[in-house]
């Protein structure tokens, strides 16, 4: 397990590494980030994906976001997109890593969009699962079912044990483990969005890109506009937000693609 301040305050950032085939941290070989979703943990969604024989030779790194698995959680930090991105800045910077393929899921894929536009320099490819894209998402999302309390009542007033029962088991065993604070913040600021939205950001980024959306979650909203921008666009048939739980499959074809 490794470490980084992120909020100069002595708040840590933590990830564990596999350095597979290809060497550890001095290899010249890319580096694959991880990079997951609300309430979620990188080990938990990817590990798996990071196994398979077509990407296990590679160094992969799984971050944990502030508040979020292993890293801290201090009360003071805003938790907003943007706080995650250099928060994420600053895990890489401290791994010496540069120029590597993030992978995000979900929020994730939105802290990555952002990390990218930040910071060109940490990245060369995006592979992104159901990424965040727009503000305001439906009201059926996790974030926005988050969102609608106050930080007092989620925190405090048995919202976030509200949330634990509604979405499940499968999405409550990482939860549970996250910062209720940092959760209902980190929810907040998907709702709330950056400036310029992720979805700009990722229209006008450089790098390779990649968006997978599952079949069971219905069409991938401006997918037209996308493909028109050079970011591939990928089906995962019969996979729901979970592509990595669903297709894995998918989800490795997608990062080796980036890598050739």
């Amino acid at each position: 397990m490794y470490e980084a301040e992120f909020d100069g305050r002595g708040g840590q950032i933590r990830w564990t590494e596999a350095n597979g085939d290809g060497g550890g941290a001095d290899s010249a070989q890319p580096v694959t980030v991880y990079v997951h979703g609300l309430g979620a943990m990188s080990t938990v969604y990817h590990a798996h994906v990071a196994a398979h024989p077509a990407l296990s030779d590679r160094r992969s790194l799984f971050v944990d976001l502030p508040g979020h698995g292993i890293s801290d959680r201090p009360a003071d930090f805003g938790y907003t997109l943007e706080d995650h991105a250099d928060a994420l800045a600053a895990a890489l910077d401290t791994a010496a890593v540069s120029g590597a393929r993030v992978v995000g899921h979900s929020m994730g894929g939105a802290v990555s969009v952002v990390l990218a536009h930040r910071r060109p320099d940490l990245v060369s490819g995006l592979v992104l699962t159901e990424a965040n894209l727009d503000p305001a998402p439906p009201p059926t999302a996790g974030s926005s079912s988050i969102a609608a309390y106050t930080e007092e009542e989620f925190v405090k007033g048995g919202g976030f044990d509200r949330i634990l029962r509604r979405f499940g088991p499968t999405w409550a065993a990482t939860m549970r483990l996250a910062d209720p604070l940092a959760l209902h913040r980190s929810a907040t600021g998907l709702v709330r969005g950056t400036a310029p939205t992720v979805r700009r950001m990722l229209l006008e980024s450089p790098v390779d890109r990649s968006y997978i959306q599952g079949t069971l979650s219905g069409e991938l909203p401006g997918a037209a506009e996308l493909t028109a921008a050079g970011v591939r666009v990928i089906q995962a048939p019969g996979a729901g937000h979970n592509v990595m739980f669903d297709r894995p499959d998918v989800l490795v074809a997608a990062v080796v693609g980036s890598a050739e």
